[in-house]
C-alpha cells in the first residue's frame, strides 16, 4: 500500500483518549509520555485528571482536552457551563462535550443549540466539539444537530463517545463531513483499532480521530512504512 501522507501529519491528527471510568493516574501520566515522544495532537482526559494531564504535558506542543457532560450529555446547561469554565482554568486545551440527545428526541431543539452555546461562551476560545452519537440517531437527527451546532459556534462535530453501541463508521463520517462543509471541523471516534480503519475515516473526511489505540495503531504505521522511523 502506497502511503497516503506523511507521519508527522498523521500524528497530528490523532488525540490519544484516557476515558476509562476505571483510569488511574498512572496510567493517563503513561498515556501523556506516550503522546509527548510520539509528538500526538492532544490527550484527552477525564475532568479528575486534567490539572494532572497539564502539568505532565507542560512545555511540550501536545494539547490537553477534556469532556463534559460525558457520556450521556444530560446534565443542565448550566452545569455544563460551569465545567468548561473549571476545565479550561485547570488547563485545558479543547473541549469535548455530549449533545443532549434527549432534548433532540424531545422536539426542544432550540434548547438543545442553547445548551452548546453555554458551553461555547463558557470556553474561554478553547475549541469546543460536539459529540453527536450518529449510531443512535436518523440522517434527519444529524443534520439538525450539526446545524444547531454551528449556529452555536462550535468548532467540531463529532461522532461518537466510544461508550454507546456503535462508534465512528465511514458512512457517518462522510455524512457529517457533507453537512459540515467546511465551516466545521469532523472528528471520529469509537472503535478505532488498526491503522486501516483509521486510514479510512481520515480518507472519509475526519480531520482528528479520537481513540484508545493510539500505539497498536502508530506500531502498524511504522510497521507498514518503516522509512520514517
Amino acid at each position: 500500500m502506497k502511503k497516503p501522507f506523511e507521519r508527522l501529519d498523521f500524528v497530528s491528527s490523532l488525540e490519544h483518549s484516557i476515558l476509562s471510568p476505571s483510569t488511574t493516574e498512572s496510567q493517563v501520566l503513561e498515556g501523556c509520555r506516550f503522546a509527548a515522544a510520539e509528538g500526538v495532537k492532544l490527550v484527552m482526559v477525564q475532568p479528575c485528571f486534567v490539572e494532572t494531564a497539564s502539568a505532565a504535558l507542560r512545555g511540550t506542543p501536545v494539547l490537553v482536552g477534556a469532556v463534559v457532560g460525558f457520556p450521556h450529555g444530560c446534565d443542565l446547561a448550566d452545569v455544563k457551563a460551569l465545567s468548561a469554565r473549571r476545565l479550561r482554568a485547570l488547563g485545558a486545551d479543547e473541549l469535548d462535550m455530549v449533545l443532549n440527545r434527549s432534548l433532540l428526541r424531545s422536539g426542544r431543539l432550540l434548547e438543545m443549540e442553547a445548551d452548546i452555546r453555554e458551553v461555547v461562551d463558557s470556553a474561554g476560545g478553547a475549541t469546543v466539539k460536539v459529540i453527536l452519537e450518529t449510531g443512535e440517531l436518523s440522517e434527519i437527527e444529524i443534520a439538525q444537530c450539526v446545524e444547531a451546532a454551528r449556529r452555536a459556534g462550535a468548532d467540531f462535530v463529532k461522532t461518537s463517545t466510544g461508550f454507546a453501541g456503535s462508534g465512528a463508521t465511514v458512512e457517518s463520517v462522510r455524512l457529517l463531513r457533507r453537512l459540515a462543509g467546511r465551516t466545521l471541523g469532523v472528528k471520529a471516534s469509537g472503535g478505532i483499532r488498526t491503522l486501516d480503519q483509521a486510514l479510512t475515516l481520515i480518507e472519509a473526511g475526519a480531520d482528528r480521530l479520537g481513540l484508545s489505540a493510539t500505539p497498536a495503531v502508530l506500531a502498524e504505521w511504522d510497521k507498514r512504512f518503516p522509512d520514517e522511523r
